[in-house]
């Protein structure tokens, strides 16, 4: 299919956010060039798309997530109680007190207070921008260097990436379960933590397990975000790029980086969910005295006792909120990567 009518914009033509995210993924990490380029044919590939200064890549990243985080946070502490509620226990068994997404944020808001629905916002920053910068940075960088053009290489890029910003950022999200799993009496759920803040959680965590201690729970949170953030990074560009090319709507539309959006959420969620349910639960446990876990000794045997009492079921706990968290947290915090890298790529000296 000939593309003499696309262009990429120059130096001195204005987009709008809307028309960038139109663009496809590879298309925006390529730097603008002064001169109208040729049409491309299948006999001339594109080149490598070049990368941005990495601490530069770093910030707009880390700030574009922060950005969709505010936003989602209250769907992640919704969240974050049903995965805990009824642990290890059988269904049936226990009482329930978030019956499903909307029910739940109702009953946090009428107990918590407004201010309950955004709990553990400032560690979830934390998490976001160490996390998702190194993350993003890694695989724009994976991207310029072209090795995500071989076979499988967006999966392979987007798992390691999301391991080292999984790694790296795990004391934030250690903090933000605890902060988001406490609630009034009334409507707790998993073990409460009684952290009296962010500073706080880090320093009774750090006097209680050692430096070590700030790390429990990365043997959940290494997998989790390798599943979700191969299967994110992999599938929204192709999504995009295919209901493009289905010409369902306005090649301009902002309904293209949507519905790209939700198609990558369901991947995301499928694929991550008892990920995510594993994680939460080796986040949120209480430790012995000898810095042990009281209720599971790690990964696989928390995945098999979730299974064994709570049945597939209990691995996919909370799966509606991460879906809708999902679609807007991508769209969101793609398209605010996508405009702030365009603009940097354009003031960018060639």
């Amino acid at each position: 299919m000939p593309h003499a009518n696309f262009q990429q914009p120059t130096r001195t033509s204005a987009m709008t956010g809307v028309q960038l995210v139109s663009y496809s993924q590879s298309t925006a990490f390529i730097t603008p060039s002064p001169m109208a380029p040729l049409p491309r044919s299948s006999a001339t590939p594109a080149g490598p798309p070049r990368a941005l200064w990495p601490p530069l890549d770093f910030t707009l990243g880390a700030l574009a997530c922060c950005g969709a985080c505010v936003v989602t946070n209250p769907l992640e502490v919704v969240k974050t109680r049903l995965q805990l509620q009824g642990e290890l226990r059988a269904r049936g068994s226990y009482q329930r007190h978030y019956r499903g997404v909307l029910q739940a944020l109702w009953v946090v808001g009428r107990s918590d207070g407004l201010r309950g629905l955004q709990k553990g916002l400032a560690a979830g920053l934390l998490y976001q921008g160490l996390m998702n910068g190194l993350r993003l940075g890694f695989y724009s960088y994976t991207e310029a260097s072209g090795l995500t053009t071989a076979l499988g290489g967006s999966l392979v890029a987007g798992a390691i990436a999301g391991a080292l910003g999984a790694f790296v950022a795990s004391p934030a999200y250690l903090v933000k379960t605890h902060l988001q799993a406490q609630s009034v009496a009334a409507i707790a759920v998993g073990h409460q933590h009684n952290h009296q803040g962010v500073s706080s959680a880090f320093a009774a965590i750090y006097r209680r397990d050692g430096i070590v201690g700030l790390w429990r729970g990365v043997n959940g949170a290494v997998p989790r975000v390798m599943v979700g953030s191969a299967a994110q990074l992999a599938t929204f560009s192709s999504a995009k790029e295919w209901v493009a090319h289905g010409q369902w709507f306005s090649p301009n539309s902002w309904l293209i980086a949507l519905t790209a959006s939700m198609v990558s959420g369901v991947a995301v969620a499928i694929t991550m969910t008892p990920f995510d349910v594993i994680s939460t639960r080796l986040y949120n446990q209480p430790v012995d005295e000898l810095k042990r876990g009281r209720f599971y000794s790690g990964f696989l045997d928390c995945l098999l006792k979730v299974w064994h009492v709570e049945g597939v079921l209990g691995l996919y706990k909370g799966m509606g909120p991460v879906f809708i968290r999902l679609a807007p947290h991508t769209v969101l915090s793609m398209f605010l990567w996508d405009v702030m890298r365009q603009k940097a790529l354009q003031h960018q000296v060639v």
